[in-house]
């Protein structure tokens, strides 16, 4: 919005200078001079004042093409180059007769408006923890389409995780400083104030991105803003000629990194060495050593033959191809008269798949896909002089392809991508020379065909179609008083899901085959036909379908709202109110419709750019709770003082620019709406007297059959269930130095949060308690850090080099929750972080057998001990290594310290930048075990442990002994990582030929995003959330992206 304000004022100083240009046609005769003004990125400056310093009379503008000719006095004369939004520049004439001069944007200015809760302040007397990041800068982050992921590093207390490269489903997990709930700590995402997901907005229809972190800021939004705010603003039209901006972004996507594992001749090596050193507690393993020719053999074969025997397979060649195709073009159009601003966009996106395809013989492909289009319409309607009428009409269609009744994150899902994380190389051949699938008779889910998995799983659509629509009605009433408002709104969203269209092909077995490479027999999974014993037929047996609509996702969505405001200027006092009553009505499927209510005010005052304070209240009501809890009133309240704006502080102006302290503390709710509903109302269970296989019930003790019908309490109810409370404080200081050279910002923040929700399948019962115990407000949790930002800007000699840098961090504790009473301190949840990691801790390995026979004894297994081991340390200390001896080791899953660093380079039309992104103190569980009685499969995890190499990364695996304890931590891996986030070169033509053209600037650009990674980790995967939830099962792997673009502006 600040962007578009600016651009407004602009076209106002263009006329007045036009006026000042006839004025000025007397200058004296001298030295002619002429030149060009343009901005860092080559687009000319139109209208800009060129003025003789020390002479305000003597001057001229520039035109169209931001060009200036004049007369100056002498060649000692300073020009002095100044617009609307810009910082002035002075330049000495000198020798020079052509002149190129670049201006810079005046970040103070551009910042100058903030989006806040129900409306927008000036940011210098802002007193809350907000950040903005604008439309354009989310732009740059390297073909990226999901509006979270391109926010990350881009605004402090923002944590990004994530977990997934699916098509369409790319959208990481995202907190605001920390989690301060296990029951949630998603923050509310608002798309033009209203309750929406982002994937569906297309980045090049965004304005701008507000994070709001604070209690002062988010408490307009109570139940809601509990974990912090992100406020999405589309942009809108200005009044003026229409301008027409066409975009193409074409992107090549390529696997980040998967785990390694060792070739076929690799992997068995160790399987030698692992049965030999087993040999004295499982003699049997002397089967699995092979003697070195027959391993020879899996690296050399000497023809297909003996490929087809001992093979191996790069399974994630196999499974994923080099690369896949991202497409994303746009078309927005903006302009207006003085009835009529408008804003229209039209954007398509299709994210291709990186799955290999494979031809299975049944006429179709299988695999995944995304495509979706969008169209928006943003419209300002001037009824009157003091009415306006504001109508957004979205609409969007996006159809999702993948396999044929495969959910998201289920098993079977795994299943189709799971060999390129675990299967290993010697088992099989994915497809056969003669065209038969392969698979492991020993364990096909442990060495899944995931190849012939996705060829054969058939193909379906789910199309989901959104429809938004928004109206609000703003009318003056300065007839009243000055500065006097109202506004209402009203908003209908619709959201309709089809899924079941396509091509199911399931229950249709193919002819599979296994060459056991000791016999070189090909052993067949499907018998011979029926009674004629011929070979088996595949035939093509699927079938297709029309699509149902899921009614389960079928979305119903009413927000309504009353909005009135005062803004009103009394000499140095500047005083702005504001009142708001909205209520959310929404269904989802044949659900009862949900409520929430909210009634919010805020007052503000500013005394002279000083002085600063803010008040801001809510009445908020959700259905979770009873009648005598279901409303609750939550406050906040903020002050702010900019020292540099006293007299007393004018000698230290030429240094420092900028200083301010904030300060905030306020309460809000959270309904841990999450945990289910009707949390207050006790819940009934039946069963009959004859189960489902027509036999009696058997009840009680003795398991005796019962005749009777019978009726429980399933779920026990808590008429005092009520708001989770959490008290937020900040402490901020804004700061600039050397004329805007050094900006930036440092924040405090602490979050008690109390009353915190236990739902009742968490509680502390015994586990004879008979039904779900009631959900209790019984928990405490703080949250408390720090985040810094430092921006620096310098432009010389028509150089513009820049850099943002910022760090935050951020830590939890449990300081109350429904533990056991007799469960050890350190497995409590109480006094650690939510989420804390635990493992047996170790003491390093036990090298030598008087090292084995030390080690203290294990509840299971204590017979499979042998050196090579690791130590485990009694942690209780009672002699006996079991489930007591896990131990809170390393963090959580959610980074503690979150950095970021971006340096960028402008000159004329050029314009470059990197951007660098990384955290640390934060653990990942990803447990890839190496070999097995069954499989071959070996991960590199460094060296293993030999007699001969006692200090090394890893246990040798074993084979069929089977102690206990033993991966000790190892598998939880330091999820620290640094990543070349985004980097980008473009250039902008505005020369003489793009006008030519009709074009007022052509933009090419190449971008990239994840292009490098430094971790520990063997995946790229930021967190378990996506696939199963367990890493060695996978999921679709995240992508490394690199982008081609262009963008013409009309």
């Amino acid at each position: 919005m600040e962007q578009v304000n600016l651009k407004t004022k602009r076209l106002l100083s263009l006329a007045t200078m036009l006026l000042v240009f006839c004025l000025n046609m007397m200058a004296q005769g001298g030295v002619a001079v002429k030149g060009k003004v343009v901005t860092t990125s080559g687009e000319p400056v139109i209208g800009a004042s060129v003025m003789v310093k020390g002479k305000p009379g003597v001057g001229t503008i520039t035109d169209l093409d931001g060009n200036f000719v004049m007369s100056v006095p002498n060649e000692n004369t300073v020009l002095v180059f100044s617009y609307v939004g810009m910082q002035s520049k002075e330049v000495k004439v000198g020798h020079s007769r052509n002149m190129n001069v670049t201006m810079e944007d005046d970040k103070r200015l551009l910042d100058e408006v903030v989006v806040v809760g129900y409306g927008q302040q000036k940011k210098a007397s802002v007193v809350g923890a907000i950040t903005q990041t604008t439309g354009k800068t989310l732009e740059r982050a390297g073909g990226v389409t999901s509006i979270g992921a391109a926010l990350t590093g881009n605004v402090p207390g923002v944590v990004t995780m994530s977990s997934t490269g699916m098509p369409g489903e790319e959208d990481p997990k995202i907190v605001i400083r920390g989690v301060s709930s296990w029951n949630n700590s998603d923050p509310l995402i608002l798309v033009d104030g209203i309750e929406r997901p982002m994937n569906s907005i297309d980045i090049s229809s965004v304005q701008s991105v507000s994070v709001l972190k604070d209690a002062s800021a988010t408490a307009v939004y109570g139940v809601r803003g509990a974990n912090g705010v992100i406020l999405i603003t589309t942009k809108r039209g200005q009044e003026g000629h229409a301008k027409i901006e066409v975009g193409m972004n074409a992107t090549l996507k390529f696997a980040s990194k998967l785990p390694g594992s060792l070739g076929s001749a690799d992997a068995l090596t160790i399987r030698n060495q692992a049965a030999e050193q087993e040999l004295g507690l499982k003699p049997e393993s002397w089967s699995k050593v092979l003697p070195l020719d027959i391993i020879d053999k899996y690296r050399h074969p000497a023809n297909l033959e003996e490929a087809e025997r001992y093979p191996d397979v790069d399974w994630q060649s196999e499974v994923f191809k080099n690369h896949a195709m991202a497409y994303n073009p746009h078309v927005n159009v903006s302009g207006g008269t003085t009835f009529v601003k408008y804003f229209a966009a039209i954007d398509f996106l299709h994210e291709g798949d990186l799955f290999r395809q494979w031809d299975n013989n049944r006429g179709y492909k299988a695999g995944y896909g995304y495509d979706r289009i969008n169209a928006r319409t943003n419209l300002d309607f001037s009824l009157t002089r003091t009415t306006t009428l504001k109508v957004n009409l979205f609409g969007s269609h996006g159809e999702r392809k993948g396999p044929w009744g495969t959910a998201t994150g289920s098993f079977g899902e795994s299943q189709l991508w799971q060999a390129a994380y675990s299967a290993p190389h010697d088992a099989f051949i994915p497809r056969y020379s003669d065209g038969t699938w392969g698979y492991y008779p020993a364990d096909t889910q442990g060495a899944p065909n995931s190849v012939m998995n996705l060829a054969l799983s058939g193909t379906e659509k789910h199309t989901t179609t959104r429809i938004n629509t928004d109206f609000t009605l703003t009318q003056k009433l300065d007839f009243i008083t000055k500065g006097l408002s109202a506004s209402a709104l009203v908003s209908w969203d619709n959201v309709f899901q089809e899924d079941g269209r396509g091509i199911d092909d399931r229950f249709h077995n193919a002819q599979q085959k296994w060459i056991d490479p000791t016999t070189g027999k090909a052993v067949y999974a499907q018998p011979l036909q029926g009674n004629t014993n011929f070979d088996f037929q595949e035939g093509i047996l699927w079938s297709t379908a029309g699509g149902t609509v899921n009614n389960g996702a079928t979305v119903r969505n009413l927000f309504y709202q009353g909005q009135i405001n005062y803004a009103r200027k009394f000499g140095k006092h500047d005083v702005t109110a504001m009142g708001v009553f909205n209520r959310t009505e929404n269904a989802y499927g044949s659900d009862f419709s949900h409520y929430r209510e909210d009634w919010a005010f805020r007052a503000t005052y500013n005394y002279d750019g000083r002085y600063f304070a803010e008040y801001n209240g809510a009445y908020n009501g959700s259905e979770q709770f009873g009648p005598d809890y279901r409303f609750d009133w939550f406050h906040s309240g903020a002050v702010g003082y900019t020292i540099s704006e006293e007299k007393f502080f004018k000698p230290l102006k030429k240094y420092v620019d900028l200083l301010k302290f904030r300060y905030s503390i306020g309460q809000v709710g959270d309904d841990g709406a999450n945990i289910g509903r009707w949390l207050y109302a006790t819940q009934w269970a039946y069963n009959t007297n004859m189960t489902a296989n027509g036999n009696m019930n058997r009840q009680g003790l003795n398991s005796d059959e019962s005749p009777y019908n019978w009726y429980k309490e399933s779920k026990i109810g808590n008429p005092n269930i009520h708001w989770e409370k959490s008290t937020k404080q900040n402490f901020g200081i804004d700061y600039g130095f050397f004329g805007g050279l050094i900006t930036g910002n440092i924040d405090f923040f602490v979050d008690n949060r109390h009353d915190v929700l236990i739902a009742g399948g968490n509680r502390s019962i015994p586990s004879y308690f008979g039904a779900t115990a009631p959900s209790a407000n019984l928990g405490k949790v703080r949250t408390k850090g720090y985040e810094l930002e430092l921006r620096l800007s310098k432009t010389f000699s028509g150089h513009h080099v820049w850099g943002n840098f910022s760090m935050t961090h951020a830590t939890n504790k449990i300081l109350k929750y429904d533990d056991p009473a007799l469960l050890p301190a350190y497995q409590k949840q109480q006094g650690f972080a939510i989420g804390q990691d635990h493992a047996n801790l170790t003491s390093g390995f036990a090298n030598t057998w008087d090292d084995v026979i030390g080690i203290t004894r294990y509840d299971t297994n204590d017979d499979q001990k042998m050196p090579g081991m690791y130590d485990v340390i009694d942690y209780n200390g009672d002699g006996v290594i079991d489930s007591n001896d896990s131990a809170p080791y390393g963090y959580t899953g959610t980074p503690e310290n979150t950095y970021n660093a971006t340096i960028g380079w402008d000159w004329k039309g050029f314009s470059v930048y990197v951007q660098f992104y990384g955290v640390t103190n934060v653990d990942r569980y990803v447990g890839f075990n190496s070999l097995g009685k069954n499989l071959d499969t070996v991960f590199d995890e460094g060296t293993f442990w030999t007699k001969y190499a006692q200090n090394a990364d890893a246990p040798m695996p074993r084979i069929n002994s089977q102690p206990s304890y033993y991966e000790g931590t190892r598998f939880h891996y330091d999820g620290s990582f640094i990543r070349l986030k985004n980097a980008e070169i473009s250039y902008t033509f505005t020369q003489s030929w793009v006008r030519h053209l009709g074009l007022s600037s052509l933009q090419v650009y190449v971008n990239g995003n994840n292009l490098w990674v430094w971790s520990r980790m063997p995946d790229d995967r930021e967190s378990n959330y996506a696939g199963t939830g367990l890493a060695s099962q996978g999921a679709y792997p995240t992508v490394k992206r690199v982008n081609m673009g262009v963008k013409i502006n009309l």
